[in-house]
């Protein structure tokens, strides 16, 4: 119903913003890595948004990207995990990093996340398995984001931990193709 918000900044108090849109202002729940990117307070602001209808109230949920907002409907679609913790699991990973996550099936990652148990984490990965993944993880990582996807997800799969796997990521050139960029970063992680 309510897709974008367009307006001025009038008061953060994470996790909730007021977006005063001509005289209406709209209180919106962000995640942390949105709200961390929010302009100064009078500035002008653009969320895309997802509004939820329960019995008892009207909740309007704020995001950056359309990667943040499509990864929070895919969480919310999930049985047992709701807004708020679909909001708590961006705010404590970035999108790259739970399609990383599931991609590996790395439960472990997950759980790091306040409010998140080891049942929950593992229900995430079985029921997202192939629903997210290389589309959402390459849009929030930018230009050159697939290409260094699946650079990391192929070393993840070859046994490297994802420490090893990212620090090998830094030393290859920007516009680097996947498997030259596979090939660049087994140098460097075998000297």
């Amino acid at each position: 119903m309510i897709g974008k918000l367009t307006g001025t900044l009038g008061d953060k108090n994470p996790p909730q913003v007021l977006v005063d849109c001509n005289g209406v202002g709209y209180e919106v729940d962000v995640p942390m890595s949105t709200f961390y990117n929010l302009p100064g307070l009078g500035e002008k602001v653009t969320l895309l948004t997802h509004l939820v209808v329960r019995e008892d109230a009207q909740l309007l949920y704020g995001f950056g990207s359309a990667g943040e907002r499509e990864a929070f409907r895919l969480l919310i679609k999930i049985s047992g995990v709701g807004p708020r913790t679909a909001l708590s699991v961006l705010s404590g990973m970035s999108v790259a990093d739970i399609a990383q996550a599931v991609t590996a099936q790395d439960a472990g990652r997950l759980v790091k996340v306040p409010g998140i148990g080891k049942k929950t984490a593992e229900r995430l990965l079985l029921e997202l398995k192939g629903k997210f993944g290389a589309d959402l993880g390459a849009g929030a990582t930018g230009a050159g984001g697939d290409a260094q996807a699946d650079i990391l997800q192929a070393l993840v799969a070859l046994g490297y931990s994802d420490k090893e796997a990212a620090a090998s990521l830094k030393v290859l050139p920007k516009d680097v193709g996947v498997s030259e960029g596979i090939k660049l970063a087994l140098k460097a992680l075998n000297k």
